[in-house]
């Protein structure tokens, strides 16, 4: 069993171990999870959270380790959580991530971590909100999350940041893709990557449009901006960190942070709970409760909707 409170002791000062080991705990369901989650509880809250998504190939991981050095240079501690919720066969992340940030590795105001979701119910939400507390805790002043999936990992990793930032690249067919997964309804940021390329006008243009259709913003009203970039040279990253600073101030000034960061909370338990149900419901398959309802829908002497109804009540009255 590990020894929370002086791993907890320890991440605060800053020690990578003590960091890798508490999110281990969280992606392996420790039993000692609600330890180290009530350990951590009064110690988060700090962090700017920075969600970094987009389609594979768009160079999210070069974009994210050059932001990393801009916030260096500018003396802040940095997390970064690349979160993998595609690896159903091994349950490990990729390690991609860590070989392009390997600039990194020696520095100690930075913490990079690849970690996989497992297949948990509700994907990233379950493990990546209680990661980021640690590395809040640990003093990462900001903390990026980047996702390598697409379509709905893309969409959930908005409800885990701060600020999301949406990521494209010219001659991907970029548009449709973002159109389909959904994700112009969640960007604050936008960055249109390696800009050096042909059609990297068109793309910031479409793009433009695409974000201007069916919009009703008032006065006042954040309207994203969209930044050109060719990451792999640092060019265009300074203009990213200072539209990611205009956003949080924005969102201090109007009350939108602290609005985001309730939600967030909600949202993180809500996903326990239904998930803690989810367990209890499990438990039933051998139940003959379960199996009585289903034979009494059967005969058609009870609708599902009741079924279910009379499922929740045993489940929430049972222990």
């Amino acid at each position: 069993m590990a020894d929370v409170p002086t791993l907890v002791e320890q991440a605060r000062e800053g020690r990578p171990r003590a960091v890798a080991r508490l999110i281990s705990l969280i992606e392996g369901d420790s039993p000692q999870l609600r330890e180290v989650m009530a350990a951590l509880a009064p110690l988060a809250g700090g962090a700017y959270v920075v969600g970094v998504t987009g389609s594979p190939g768009v160079g999210k991981s070069t974009s994210t380790s050059a932001l990393v050095t801009a916030y260096r240079k500018a003396g802040k501690r940095v997390g970064v959580l690349a979160v993998d919720p595609s690896s159903p066969f091994s349950g490990g992340a990729l390690l991609g991530d860590r070989v392009r940030m390997s600039e990194h590795a020696s520095d100690p105001g930075v913490y990079i971590r690849s970690m996989a979701t497992r297949g948990h119910l509700g994907g990233l939400a379950w493990a990546a909100p209680q990661a980021i507390r640690v590395l809040d805790a640990a003093g990462c002043e900001v903390v990026l999350v980047e996702t390598v999936g697409v379509g709905q990992s893309e969409v959930e990793i908005a409800a885990q940041a701060d600020t999301s930032v949406v990521m494209l690249a010219p001659g991907m067919g970029d548009g449709i893709q973002a159109a389909k997964a959904g994700i112009l309804e969640i960007g604050d940021v936008y960055v249109v990557n390696k800009a050096d390329r042909d059609g990297a006008d068109a793309t910031v243009r479409e793009l433009g449009h695409m974000l201007g259709l069916g919009e009703a913003r008032a006065p006042g009203d954040w309207r994203p901006p969209i930044v050109k970039t060719v990451a792999a040279r640092g060019e265009g990253v300074d203009e990213v960190v200072e539209a990611l600073e205009k956003h949080r101030a924005w969102m201090e000034e109007r009350g939108v942070l602290a609005e985001r960061r309730l939600r967030r909370a909600a949202g993180e338990v809500e996903t326990i709970a239904v998930t803690a149900l989810r367990a209890r419901i499990g438990d039933l398959h051998g139940d003959r409760r379960l199996g009585a309802l289903a034979e009494r829908v059967l005969a058609g002497e009870l609708d599902p909707y009741a079924a279910a109804d009379e499922l929740v009540e045993g489940v929430t009255s049972a222990g």
